[in-house]
């Protein structure tokens, strides 16, 4: 390994810990009341060293929630690259979400985390990126839509409408694995989930002709 590939790895590796100490504290303080050098003390870095890799504890977030929209992007983009049908493409990217949710646990919680917070705590230039990586989301489950609706699979309509309600209905389900042992009692989740999922795309369909 070259020198410069062994100063990449240990940038990456000290971002890393900088990110989990940062998530750590997030879900044990909130984003107000951590500090950089509490980030610090956590991760055992000066805070001199978190400087040098992030200009803020807002910037510092605001990756946290990148690096897990890119992952969940990464999994929409490889559905709709898939040779399948659109009807199929937004039932996998259900399973996808619902996936997403318990194997990427922490960057759900995170994603989460600030979609449940009612005031704006990134400005509004990092607001506004990561407002653009969910777009891009959006764009890739609306072009599902456009495709049915072009290929006469799906009845009209607005696909990027139905696109935002597809995802918050995904987003509302997978919250419904906390009610398990309550509202759902006797009831497996997962079949819930998938049953609802099956529901909405059903709902696009174009009826059958007689």
């Amino acid at each position: 390994m070259g020198l410069k590939e062994r100063r990449e790895r240990e940038k990456e590796a000290r971002k890393r810990q900088i990110l989990a100490a940062a998530r750590k504290l997030l879900f044990k303080k909130g984003i107000q009341s951590t500090s950089i050098n509490q980030i610090a003390r956590t991760a055992e870095l000066g805070v001199g060293t978190i400087y040098f890799y992030y200009q803020s504890k807002e910037e510092i977030f605001y990756s946290l929630q990148e690096e897990g929209l890119d992952i969940f992007f990464r999994e929409i983009d490889a559905i709709g690259r898939a040779k399948t049908a659109p009807d199929a493409k937004l039932r996998e990217t259900g399973r996808a979400y619902l996936r997403f949710s318990s194997e990427q646990k922490d960057y759900f919680d995170i994603i989460n985390y600030f979609l449940a917070t009612p005031t704006v705590i990134l400005g509004s230039e990092l607001k506004q990126q990561i407002d653009r990586k969910g777009s891009h989301i959006l764009e890739l489950i609306g072009g599902f839509i456009r495709a049915g609706v072009s290929e006469g699979m799906f009845r009209e309509v607005d696909p990027k409408k139905y696109a935002i309600m597809f995802w918050g209905a995904l987003h509302g389900l997978t919250q419904f694995k906390k009610l398990e042992d309550t509202v759902l009692e006797g009831e497996n989740h997962q079949h819930i989930f998938n049953y609802a999922v099956d529901q909405l795309i059903d709902g696009l369909k174009r009826p059958k002709e007689h």
